[in-house]
């Protein structure tokens, strides 16, 4: 699901805000792919504000 959203090319805040919710609902806090995945999601996104 989140890789499913993240291949949307029309992505938007909302995208990124269902992306996160999906990322706190489904992985423990100290799960390292939770990690890995929020830190994506913010470069992903102050990637897609400075377009």
């Amino acid at each position: 699901m989140f890789r499913r959203l993240m291949s949307d090319p029309n992505r938007n805040e909302e995208t990124f805000d269902k992306a996160e919710e999906l990322i706190e609902e489904e992985l423990r806090p100290e799960s390292p792919l939770r990690h890995r995945l929020s830190v994506e999601l913010e470069e992903l996104r102050s990637l897609a504000t400075k377009d």
